[in-house]
């Protein structure tokens, strides 16, 4: 069998057991396993196990299982409900206050977490019942949780970079550093937004009513700040350390968790019943995701033994005479299209075997390109018709909250995204800067 017919048969193959509605990781995995018995005989079913081992010493994983229990351990605590009321409190009387303050609480939970799902659960089970309460716009404020959620895969640490790093073989400490100033611009301009239009439009986002902001007294407002202090204390313990050099990447995971779990026990709120919660989700996310990677590394194994990354290089530089910049808007152009109907670790697995390579042999910085992709899989999980983060909605919003309210709310949040897109791609200093700051200085 020849090498194209080998290619053809994997992604025919693995797009029709996708729409059959399997794990990803099985579809992917089993596709590769399979296509390497023509192509290296009966040591084709080796591929497997020699990726397993690979992943295995790849000693940066050990921080996915140390965020997620971090994340899980202040959700299950219900110490994000404390930071919610200090953000309530203190921008209530503004219009479209409590919005703002709920994409302030998606960038904290999201640099203490790195997963979507976890913003989007607080967002909707806190924030969403709120405002609706507080009588703001249904459109809007479910956009604001759609959107606020999705900053936990750009702004470390992102558990969708360390996918990326491990696929790219890029440093994960230089991925989040990369990701920070892109994933504050993207925060920044949905809170100018969500200010303007609710300036124009007041009754979208009704500040709260002077009877109430008299009812909070200035001690209250000093209690609930002393609340919300102490998230802000295990951020900054766990980067802080981490950015001085006095632990490595590894140890910073390990210094959140357990600041975590001390938070809670403070708090008085470390439970068993939290503590098994907590463990059981951690462990079912981070099985979630070795079993992506591997079948990622066994896929991409796969594909280098094919030589399709010169296939592809040749295509677009010899035959069609392209450009560099035009292949990469065209990559990006194809992950947008891809992600209306599959979701950010399938586009990875599938598409980076042949576009990561690409991207280096046409002279772009791996790292950059890595926010490019994280960016294009936030506006995947908004856009219709499978976007993940519409389905997590319709299934956590109150009844009232309708499909055709979730569809409409994700409009402007996408144009938001594809212009923040559009800046990191003509600005690359915007993502690289922090990273190089930092090059050989930190430790892991």
């Amino acid at each position: 069998m020849s090498y194209e017919l080998i290619a053809l048969f994997m992604f025919a193959a693995m797009m029709a057991l996708l729409l059959t509605g399997q794990r990803v990781f099985g579809v992917i995995g089993a596709v590769a396993v399979i296509a390497a018995l023509p192509l290296w005989g009966t040591g084709g079913v080796e591929i497997a196990f020699a990726q397993s081992i690979k992943l295995m010493k790849w000693y940066p994983l050990l921080t996915l299982p140390m965020f997620i229990f971090m994340g899980y351990m202040l959700s299950e605590s219900r110490i994000a409900d404390d930071l919610y009321r200090m953000f309530h409190v203190w921008f209530g009387p503004v219009p479209g206050g409590l919005a703002i303050g709920t994409i302030l609480l998606m960038v904290v939970i999201s640099a203490m977490n790195g997963l979507s799902v976890a913003g989007m659960a607080i967002g909707a089970t806190i924030a969403l019942p709120e405002l609706l309460r507080r009588g703001y716009d249904k459109v809007m404020i479910t956009g604001v949780v759609q959107g606020g959620s999705s900053l936990g895969i750009l702004i470390p640490p992102s558990v969708v970079l360390v996918l990326y790093g491990m696929i790219a073989r890029q440093p994960v400490s230089q991925l989040w550093l990369a990701g920070v100033f892109p994933g504050l611009l993207m925060a920044t301009l949905f809170i100018l937004y969500i200010a303007v239009r609710c300036k124009l439009q007041p009754h979208l986002g009704p500040p709260l009513s002077k009877e109430e902001r008299d009812a909070i007294t200035w001690k209250e407002r000093i209690v609930l700040m002393k609340a919300g202090f102490l998230p802000f204390m295990i951020f900054f313990l766990m980067n802080g350390l981490f950015l001085m050099g006095v632990t490595s990447l590894v140890e910073s995971s390990a210094v959140g968790a357990l600041a975590s779990m001390a938070a809670a026990f403070i708090k008085g709120r470390l439970s068993r019943e939290v503590m098994e919660n907590v463990l059981r989700k951690t462990l079912g996310i981070s099985c979630m995701f070795m079993w992506i990677i591997l079948a990622a590394l066994c896929f991409g194994a796969v594909f280098d033994g094919l030589g399709a990354v010169r296939a592809i290089e040749n295509f677009f530089l010899g035959q069609l005479g392209l450009e560099p910049w035009q292949i990469l808007i065209l990559m990006q152009l194809s992950f947008l299209l891809m992600g209306t109907f599959l979701d950010d670790t399938a586009m990875l697995v599938i598409v980076a075997p042949l576009y990561v390579p690409l991207v280096k042999v046409l002279g772009f910085d791996l790292v950059w390109y890595g926010i490019l992709y994280t960016i294009t899989c936030q506006i995947a999980y908004m856009t219709p018709p499978f976007g993940y983060n519409l389905f997590l909605m319709r299934a956590m919003a109150p009844p009232e909250i309708k499909l055709r309210h979730i569809y409409a709310s994700v409009i402007p949040f996408v144009a938001i995204m594809l212009l923040t897109l559009v800046i990191v791609m003509l600005y690359p200093d915007l993502a690289l800067w922090l990273p190089e700051q930092f090059r050989g200085k930190l430790r892991g």
